[in-house]
């Protein structure tokens, strides 16, 4: 993993903060969650989701390099766009 391409998909990621986005994400043995949320910050190795999960907000955070693994997809909601896609 090119420490070059992590920094190509925070700097993308970046550029969508505070837009509502649709996530993917595969726990293994066949459990996966998909919510929808507003990517809220970014950090040097993680991003954080803000979502709504029966009524109360929980945040969510994954790595860049669960991104470039395809273990965690993100798309924006108005549109459908994958982001964080090299």
């Amino acid at each position: 993993m090119n420490k070059n391409t992590l920094s190509k998909i925070k700097r993308e990621i970046s550029n969508y903060l505070g837009k509502e986005v649709i996530i993917k994400a595969d726990r293994g043995r066949r459990r996966s969650i998909n919510k929808e949320g507003v990517l809220d910050k970014t950090y040097p190795s993680v991003f954080i989701v803000k979502i709504k999960d029966n009524g109360q907000d929980r945040i969510l955070s994954f790595s860049y390099a669960d991104l470039l693994t395809d273990t965690v997809k993100l798309k924006l909601k108005e549109n459908r766009e994958r982001i964080g896609v090299i």
